[in-house]
């Protein structure tokens, strides 16, 4: 299965503060994402969004609703969860 993938403000603006190296890593890995939910994805216990993508120290934070995947956060590992 196929998804699409949208991205919220603020993921855009955590995503356009990062090196550009590592942006395009991210970019490249989110990719991935659409084809079957490739990478390292987790799903998390009591927490919303309710998917993560791990990607070396950071972390997309997104959620799967039908054939959509919506990308809310890219931040650090330390601050991803609080």
């Amino acid at each position: 299965m196929t998804y699409d993938i949208q991205f919220k403000r603020k993921a855009v603006k955590e995503l356009q503060k990062l090196h550009q190296k590592e942006a395009e890593r991210i970019i490249e890995r989110i990719s991935d994402l659409s084809d079957k939910l490739k990478g390292d994805v987790k799903k998390l216990t009591d927490y919303t969004p309710e998917y993560r993508l791990r990607v070396g120290a950071y972390r997309v934070l997104f959620e799967v609703h039908e054939n959509v995947i919506t990308i809310y956060h890219i931040k650090h590992r330390g601050e991803a969860y609080k």
